[in-house]
């Protein structure tokens, strides 16, 4: 169980300009890891950074769910960020999924979508391929790893390194270790994370059958990452006809962080065109 009560969605905002931009991370991230691509739209939007369900400083929940997730985010837009219209909304793998079914349940509080390095299937295979390591051996290093005497970060990175030997993908999943109760616990709720991956790397269909979002799509991919194939442009334009495919070179699937300034360019050349 969590630690202490948190809000439902735990949201920062960044900027206070003209447009209106929401980030959704993936999985075993937080909003603020999108801080950099925020301050790089500077001074023309404001942001909202969302820690989503089961991460970050957000409620933890009892199942995982794409459409509970993606309704619950609609709850909270429709509250506050994008009570007076649609808003634009860029999700990032797991995020991208969240921010999919939003555009396709809730069309009203989106008004263009970003989609980084995630299609509409599942994903799974393309996770056991993936040149960072697959989220089951990920997060299985974690529940594998004993917090019992860790006092300090630096002990938990040394006990991680032989089974997580990438230096940037262990430390960005030990951003989400926190002190507790004089030790150190993890943050998002890494239990239910690692227990239904297969709800994680799934797309549900039935949830958004029948539907299309007509507003207009920016697909990004990255150059080294095997996350959007050929085979998923049919299902994407199905459900997005209004879908431009760009490719961010020497890019993982973690597109935002490896290539910020990129990301940044794409994003204004895209938000910020004629509507």
């Amino acid at each position: 169980m969590p630690q202490e009560t948190k809000p439902t969605l735990k949201t920062t905002l960044i900027g206070s300009g003209e447009h209106r931009l929401v980030f959704l991370h993936g999985l075993f991230g937080r909003g603020k890891n999108f801080t950099n691509i925020a301050k790089g739209l500077q001074p023309d939007f404001t942001c909202l950074l969302v820690d989503l369900p089961n991460h970050g400083d957000s409620a933890w929940t009892e199942s995982f769910g794409y459409a509970a997730m993606a309704d619950t985010v609609a709850e909270e837009l429709r509250r506050d960020f994008a009570a007076d219209g649609p808003v634009d909304v860029l999700g990032h793998s797991m995020g991208g999924k969240v921010a999919m079914l939003l555009a396709l349940r809730h069309p009203d509080v989106v008004r263009r979508l970003v989609i980084e390095d995630i299609a509409p299937v599942d994903s799974k295979e393309a996770d056991a391929e993936a040149s960072r390591g697959n989220f089951e051996h990920l997060l299985g290093s974690l529940k594998r790893l004993d917090l019992t005497g860790i006092t300090h970060r630096s002990q938990a990175d040394a006990a991680l390194r032989s089974e997580i030997p990438e230096d940037q993908v262990r430390g960005f999943l030990l951003q989400n270790l926190r002190h507790r109760d004089g030790g150190f616990g993890w943050q998002p709720n890494l239990d239910l994370l690692h227990d239904q991956l297969d709800d994680v790397g799934g797309w549900p269909e039935e949830d958004v059958a029948g539907r299309t979002f007509t507003g207009p799509v920016l697909w990004m991919a990255g150059e080294k990452s095997p996350y959007i194939q050929d085979a998923d442009v049919p299902v994407m334009r199905a459900l997005f006809p209004r879908t431009v495919r760009i490719t961010v070179r020497d890019a993982s699937h973690w597109v935002h962080a490896d290539r910020p300034d990129e990301v940044v360019m794409a994003l204004r050349t895209f938000l910020l065109a004629e509507r």
